[in-house]
């Protein structure tokens, strides 16, 4: 008897690109920022990723077993166009959404993508006040970027770097990208005028868990807010398995021990990172726990896939097709009713449920892989 093999590639959409039908309702309503979810959270983050591809083949985000040359992406004509990310964002913005954050994949592989921040940099709060408009990247076209990027409008950046030996960053993209040119994109971020950028480092025990001291050390006085977020189980093509977590208080830990902290307060509800600051006033640090500290009872995110799918958590597997409203003549106030019926029925909260066995998959508990809908 022969096994049957196990395919290699696994598709980016699981649902073939066609996620559930949004709700729109017989009776619309007005829109409103008071849609709470079942577990009584608000909508105020969007995240909207621009590009299913990277340059980069991070272990645990696209790996290369899985993202090889014949990965079937995205035709360009699948992905929402920049008119209908800025409509689609007008329409949040009157739903409460007061923050945007460009994802991808590398979302600076979009081409022109400076065009389409300047057409959301337009945009307004309910409240008439500027989106907080920012972007996350791998850096490694940033020193490209950075001036037309402050040009058009965006106004942070977060840049992914897992640390900063070169030896260890090099297996961890796995495309030979030299930490050098990314330490440069910083650079030249700062030099544009960009401010409070942070660094995400992605800590995986075994792997680059060694670096933390040494990247609190490099970034500590620079001006950069360095983050280290858990190794999460995201996706189903990163083989996640706890042993492989290091909690964030032994993050802290390590860094206390060499440079004293002192924890402060979020900067607003529902912020993931931790924050910590050294007792000598050289900067801050923050930590992402969502493996080991939870903190779904806040999370007032939803996610934009590539192709215009609403997903309501990091770790779901199924979306909502927004692609089809967007592209089948309904009104703006239609379409923001479904957006109002989505979140109103949403109960993710996948980080208090999850088990030990996520790094065994199967068909019918898959989740969307991260680089079809940003970190």
């Amino acid at each position: 008897m022969v096994e049957k093999a196990i395919p290699k590639v696994i598709p980016i959409r699981i649902d073939e690109g066609r996620g559930l039908t949004p709700s729109i309702g017989t009776h619309l309503l007005q829109p409103h920022g008071q849609t709470k979810d079942a577990r009584g959270r608000t909508l105020r983050d969007l995240r909207i990723s621009v590009t299913d591809r990277c340059n980069f083949r991070c272990t645990y985000c696209m790996p290369k077993e899985v993202f090889d040359q014949n990965y079937p992406y995205l035709a360009h004509k699948e992905l929402l166009s920049f008119e209908e990310i800025a409509r689609l964002t007008t329409i949040f913005s009157t739903l409460g959404v007061e923050k945007i954050r460009l994802t991808g994949g590398e979302p600076l592989l979009r081409k022109n993508l400076e065009v389409l921040i300047e057409m959301l940099a337009q945009i307004q709060t309910s409240d008439g006040k500027p989106l907080d408009l920012t972007l996350t990247t791998n850096g490694s076209i940033l020193r490209k970027k950075a001036a037309a990027l402050k040009a058009a409008g965006l106004q942070r950046l977060t840049v992914s770097l897992d640390g900063l030996d070169d030896a260890i960053f090099k297996k961890m993209n796995d495309v030979d990208f030299p930490v050098a040119d990314v330490l440069d994109g910083i650079q030249a971020a700062q030099e544009v005028g960009f401010e409070n950028i942070k660094v995400n480092m992605v800590v995986k025990k075994g792997t680059n868990d060694h670096e933390i001291v040494s990247m609190a050390k490099h970034f500590k006085g620079s001006g950069v807010i360095l983050r280290f977020i858990e190794f999460m189980d995201v996706g189903s093509s990163n083989g996640w398995n706890m042993d492989q977590v290091l909690p964030s208080k032994e993050v802290i830990a390590r860094i206390n021990e060499v440079f004293p902290l002192e924890s402060i307060e979020a900067n607003y509800t529902g912020e993931v990172a931790q924050r910590w600051r050294y007792l000598d006033g050289t900067g801050e640090i923050g930590v992402i726990s969502s493996v080991t500290q939870t903190f779904c009872h806040e999370c007032t995110r939803a996610r934009i896939s590539t192709d215009g799918q609403m997903y309501l958590c990091l770790f779901a597997n199924e979306g909502f097709d927004f692609k089809t409203l967007l592209r089948s003549g309904k009104s703006d106030l239609e379409i923001a009713n479904a957006v109002m019926n989505t979140w109103s029925t949403r109960d993710d909260h996948y980080s208090e449920i999850r088990g030990l066995n996520t790094d065994t998959q199967s068909s019918n508990n898959r989740k969307v892989e991260m680089s079809y809908i940003g970190g």
